[in-house]
């Protein structure tokens, strides 16, 4: 059985505000999906890399994996009109190439800092139970607004999980899933775990970290540029 690791860099990363798409942003002279590509690439248990990529910026990404020794990617498809649509051309590609209980972990490209125990952990729970959602605990108070503005209730965070990537699947489970959602005219769903959801399927929770950060803003490039400079540290102590 196969264990294949799906890249999402589709999107073009309005919210930072920058001229070329966030995955490809450069940080301690290396582009942001670099990074998470090299963590797959290390990765034991990972046989191969697919990446979903923004239109115009397919040659940059090979260009990158040669020039950084990604050996174990590929398969590129077209980036989607949305993140469902993205992560549909994905699987769809993968189908073509690997076996329906293959598993597939689809990664946001702009998490970079994902480690080689939170990729363990979802191959061990997707292996066990069909599917994993890397996920952390809530540590905030969690409160319900209607209107943004005020709140007279609150929402026990105990019962609440903030999910991360990777989120794996057994590759035909998920590529049936997408068909069925198309067929009922779901196409917007935030994510595969609110899909499955959604589509009246359990998931599964593997373990997640809060180091495991979603580059969204410009502080979140912040954020990653002192954890790189807290994990350098490490590796340089005696």
């Amino acid at each position: 059985m196969a264990n294949i690791g799906l890249i999402i860099a589709g999107g073009s990363g309005a919210r930072m505000h920058q001229d070329i798409p966030k995955q490809f942003l450069t940080v301690n002279e290396k582009p942001v999906i670099v990074y998470t590509l090299e963590a797959f690439e290390r990765h034991p248990e990972i046989d191969a890399i697919a990446v979903v990529c923004i239109e115009g910026w397919e040659n940059v990404l090979w260009a990158y994996a040669k020039q950084f020794n990604i050996t174990k990617l590929k398969y590129v498809a077209p980036g989607g009109a949305n993140g469902q649509g993205s992560i549909r051309n994905g699987v769809f590609e993968l189908e073509k190439h690997f076996a329906p209980d293959d598993l597939v972990l689809i990664h946001d490209a702009i998490r970079p800092m994902v480690s080689s125990e939170i990729i363990s952990d979802c191959i061990r729970v997707a292996t066990k139970h069909g599917n994993a959602i890397t996920v952390i605990p809530c540590a905030e108070a969690m409160i319900v607004t209607d209107d943004g503005v005020s709140s007279d209730n609150s929402y026990p965070r105990d019962q609440l999980k903030r999910t991360q990537t990777p989120q794996a699947f057994r590759l035909g489970e998920i590529c049936d899933l997408h068909r069925s959602a198309l067929e009922q005219g779901i196409t917007n769903s935030v994510a595969s775990v609110t899909l499955m959801i959604e589509m009246g399927r359990k998931v599964y929770c593997s373990a997640g970290s809060e180091k495991n950060i979603k580059l969204t803003t410009v502080d979140d490039i912040d954020i990653f540029k002192a954890l790189l400079f807290a994990k350098r540290s490490e590796w340089l102590k005696p």
